[in-house]
Formats: structure tokens, C-alpha cells, sequence
């Protein structure tokens, strides 16, 4: 990665979950999409990237900032998590809980392993949460992973990042008088998502299987594919009602199946038109000079993701 790209990507903070965007990676082999020394980036960017809180229904509230979306339940159970945020991003993350209320952090549930949503498990276990999730985000944390798409091997984590209470499926969690239903997807964005729903509340936690007005980054080194990932679109379109309140993985909270909607159809559309051209033969670099995400490009891949890159990972999966 140029030292130019990576500037541009620090300063706009959204490299946390991005894919690749350097252009020239739309012009070679997909094995050297990686995008060298992005994690060190983001690390970096997120130890000042601000923090806003979004209170939402009921007792429960979002934080946002430059890695994955954080749900927050408080009440007399302490604070209840769902997502960890860059382990850089510690300060101002606690800052912000600390903002909320006083109650301590007694719950951490993880959507799922990437160190954009784990990565503050260690502090997080350490202030008196146990810690939940799939048993893949387990697996995953626990040895040496390699994400091509990042060019970059995490090392295990530590022991105490690492999830005591783990699923396979379903799994049902009562605190400060809410029911959490957890429920796995499935191989999607990776092979460990899941997604909480806080059911009194209707608020829906997706992960990083909704993606809001941004290009995902599909993680094929550990089990996601652009097709898993439009079945768990499918998957949240058939959850919510009009007033669920979504909490994506990455970008605006949202109400209802509008948004929800229109990321599935970006998806199927991209995969469609992507998959015709390939069987036509065409290479990569073709592709990405058809433009067949051009009426989306402009909002949609200005940020996690330049719209080559995107096609990258479409190009991959069909």
C-alpha cells in the first residue's frame, strides 16, 4: 500500500473494514489483492477517531466510531455489549460507555472475529465482562489467522479476548430486562456471524452482514463469499418489521427494510452482471472498465470500499 493511499485512508477513517483500494489491484491476480500495512493504519487512525453515542429505544443506545458499530445495554445487570470496536480505539470508547452511565461492563457478546469488533475483548473481559460468540470467533481468536484480503496475519489472541460462552445456533441471553436472541447465519461475510436481536426493543444488531450504503469487504480466507453474504441479507430482510431498528456493522443506523432492501438488490445486482461478464470470458481488469455498478459507485464505494475492489471480491465468488 502506497504511503499516499494509506494517508487518504487514515484521514477519511474508514480502512477499519475495508477491502483493498489501491487501483492497481484490479489489474492483477486476485491472491495480490492484499493491501500491505492497513491494519497498522487502522490502528492507528482509530486511537483519535471520534466516538459518538446514538441513544435509540428503550435502555439500549449505539456507539460509532471507526471500527464496527458497539450496541450498549445498560441497567441493573451492568452494561451489556455487543461488539468491541479497535483496540486502540480503548480511550475514547470507554470515555463514551462512561458517558452513558456509570453501570459497569458485565456482558460482551461478539458478531463475530474481526479485530474491528473484537479487538477491545481483552479490556472489555478485563473490567468484569464475560464474553460470547459463535464458536468460530472462538476458533479464529484463538490461533494464528491469515486474511488475504488484508495481506495480514493476526496472531492468537490473548487469553483473556478470548470467548468463554459459545454457539453453534441459537442462543437466548436475559439481562436488565430484555430477551437477546442470538442467531448464526451461517457462512456469509465470514463463517462465524451472528445477530442480535433485542426482542422487546426490536433492535436488530446485524454485524458486518449489513453493510448501510457502503461496499462490503467479503472475507473468503475465513468463510464468506459474495453469495453468503447476499443469504444473510435475505436473512435480515425476513427479521425485521417497519419499526425494527437496524444496527448495521458498519454506517447509519436505520428503521424498517428500506435500507436493508436496497443493499441485498446492490448485491444481487453486482453478482449478476459480474458473473455474465466472467462467463463471457472476460478478465478482471474488464470488468472494472464495464462498470456494472456504476449508478451505486458514487455513494456507495467512496468509502470501506472503491468500487474495484468490490468487484474484486464479486469477481472471486462467481
Amino acid at each position: 500500500m502506497s504511503t499516499s493511499a494509506a494517508s487518504e485512508v487514515s484521514r477519511r477513517q474508514f480502512l477499519i473494514s475495508s477491502g483493498v483500494v489501491a487501483a492497481a489491484a484490479c489489474l492483477v491476480p486476485l491472491r495480490l489483492f492484499a493491501q500491505e500495512g492497513l491494519v497498522e493504519v487502522a490502528l492507528k487512525a482509530s486511537a483519535t477517531a471520534k466516538i459518538t453515542v446514538q441513544m435509540l429505544r428503550r435502555n439500549i443506545s449505539v456507539l460509532l466510531g471507526p471500527g464496527g458499530n458497539i450496541a450498549v445495554l445498560t441497567g441493573p445487570d451492568g452494561k451489556l455489549l455487543v461488539d468491541a470496536e479497535v483496540i486502540t480505539a480503548r480511550p475514547n470508547v470507554a470515555a463514551a460507555l462512561a458517558g452513558i452511565n456509570a453501570d459497569p461492563i458485565k456482558q460482551l457478546i461478539n458478531t463475530h472475529w474481526h479485530f474491528d469488533h473484537t479487538g477491545g475483548n481483552e479490556w472489555v473481559h478485563q473490567a468484569g465482562a464475560s464474553v460470547l460468540a459463535h464458536e468460530n470467533t472462538r476458533k479464529h481468536l484463538s490461533a494464528d489467522t491469515r486474511v488475504e484480503g488484508w495481506g495480514y496475519t493476526f496472531p492468537a489472541a490473548p487469553a483473556g479476548a478470548i470467548p468463554t460462552t459459545i454457539f453453534q445456533d441459537e442462543h437466548t441471553v436475559h439481562a436488565n430486562g430484555s430477551t437477546l436472541t442470538l442467531k448464526y447465519y451461517g457462512p456469509a461475510h465470514t463463517d462465524c456471524d451472528i445477530s442480535v436481536h433485542f426482542t422487546e426493543a426490536d433492535v436488530l444488531h446485524t454485524g458486518d452482514t449489513l453493510w448501510n450504503r457502503n461496499y462490503p469487504f467479503v472475507d473468503y480466507s475465513t468463510g464468506g463469499s459474495i453469495d453468503g453474504q447476499i443469504r444473510a441479507a435475505e436473512e435480515n430482510l425476513a427479521k425485521v418489521g417497519a419499526t425494527t431498528i437496524v444496527i448495521p456493522g458498519h454506517g447509519a443506523v436505520t428503521t424498517g427494510k428500506a435500507d436493508l432492501t436496497l443493499f441485498r438488490d446492490v448485491l444481487v445486482e453486482a453478482r449478476e452482471r459480474v458473473a455474465k461478464l466472467k462467463k463471457q470470458g472476460r478478465t478482471l481488469e474488464e470488468v472494472v472498465a464495464a462498470k456494472p455498478t456504476a449508478r451505486y459507485d458514487a455513494e456507495w464505494g467512496q468509502s470501506f470500499q472503491s468500487p474495484k475492489s468490490f468487484l474484486g471480491w464479486v469477481y472471486q465468488g462467481v
